[in-house]
């Protein structure tokens, strides 16, 4: 099945009552059992509901995975992940992570004793270099946030492999209809389904998408045990939204194309990063392992000065200067002072994130009107 009829009828049937062609929001606490035990896996919501199984089929169809888990936040799917670890135990991460998992890394799970390493992974090779008798996991963005790096999923499957290492991937830059790293051989896919999964920026939600049968079951028996589930009408949201991905996505593709084609010729621009460019450093893993190169893109400023970042983020009319990514609505943000505060400053600008640099999450709306906005707030 291709995936513009799967985005439309994975995991989802008539139901069977009424015929409704769309999943119905089963807002619901509990079920009645006919007698103790007789519950056929409907027992309590908090383990199992009926719109978020259907939800949680349809995401595992869109990334060619066997199973799905879904979660209240994309945070809460990560948190599923780490406590899969040990006291002990070690994770090879990159060094341009998305601000909120490096805080839950350092800031929580350092404190029970699980020792993470910050490395370019851009480079496979220094993987094998950091590689511990305690490494358990590897943990990957591509593409990442901010610097839109791209990191080569197939080598870093191959590695995790041979050492018996988990290799979990974050591919909610990407998306199912870009990029599916079980393909390429990672045992995690992790989906902040805020993004674009829902498509509209009314939802949040996260994923884990996995082949193995054992690992579903530590993870489901997480998400039961800790209560990181998300309500049945979010659920019916994202399947709603989640119709109309592929559309939306060729959208998000194309103008991402003309906005990072505009943004490089333009006198004030320092760099722009976007795996599209041929002299991307990774543009030649991207066109193996993604079909397009997406609409996020960040660029810094010359001269880097952080009071010409703040005047052109505010001063944007079209897009709009907030968190979060993945909407049909464009969206500029400034990481160093919102999604990635909590990195140290040294150590967000050795991963490249400048004083200047900015952030677009390139929506859906008339690419005229972005281009537009974008060289009225960089005149």
């Amino acid at each position: 099945m291709k995936f513009a009829t799967k985005a439309i009828h994975a995991g989802q049937e008539p139901d069977p009552t009424t015929g409704a062609i769309m999943t119905p929001v089963y807002q619901t606490s509990t079920y009645v059992q006919e007698s103790p035990g007789s519950h056929k896996g409907y027992a309590y919501a908090r383990g199992k509901n009926p719109t978020r199984n259907a939800l949680e089929k349809c995401i595992a169809e869109l990334e060619n995975a066997k199973h799905g888990i879904c979660f209240s936040s994309g945070m809460g799917a990560i948190d599923a992940v780490a406590k899969l670890l040990r006291p002990g135990d070690e994770v090879i991460t990159g060094d341009d992570l998305y601000g909120g998992t490096y805080r839950m890394f350092t800031k929580v799970y350092e404190n029970f004793g699980i020792k993470f390493h910050f490395i370019d992974l851009t480079n496979p090779e220094n993987i094998k270099k950091t590689i511990t008798a305690n490494t358990k996991l590897i943990w990957i963005e591509t593409p990442t946030n901010p610097m839109m790096n791209i990191v080569d999923i197939a080598a870093c499957s191959k590695i995790a492999k041979e050492h018996k290492l988990l290799l979990a991937v974050d591919n909610t830059f990407a998306s199912p209809f870009l990029q599916n790293p079980i393909n390429f051989g990672a045992d995690i896919v992790m989906h902040s389904v805020t993004k674009y999964l829902g498509g509209h920026s009314d939802v949040i939600m996260g994923a884990l998408c996995v082949n193995d049968d054992k690992l579903y079951e530590q993870l489901f028996f997480i998400l039961n045990s800790c209560g990181a589930n998300p309500g049945p009408m979010d659920c019916f949201l994202v399947l709603r939204g989640i119709k109309t991905l592929h559309i939306r996505m060729e959208r998000h593709c194309f103008n991402g194309k003309k906005i990072a084609e505009y943004l490089r010729t333009h006198p004030k621009i320092e760099k722009v990063n976007w795996p599209g460019f041929t002299d991307h450093p990774g543009h030649a893993i991207a066109k193996k392992q993604m079909k397009d190169f997406g609409g996020m893109i960040s660029f810094s400023l010359k001269g880097n000065k952080l009071e010409d970042a703040f005047k052109i983020a505010s001063s944007m009319k079209v897009f709009s200067l907030a968190e979060s990514l993945g909407g049909v609505e464009s969206l500029i943000g400034h990481p160093a002072s919102m999604t990635h505060a909590s990195i140290p400053k040294a150590e967000r600008e050795k991963a490249g994130v400048v004083d200047s640099l900015l952030r677009l999450s390139v929506g859906i709306e008339d690419i005229d009107d972005l281009l537009e906005d974008l060289k009225t707030a960089l005149s």
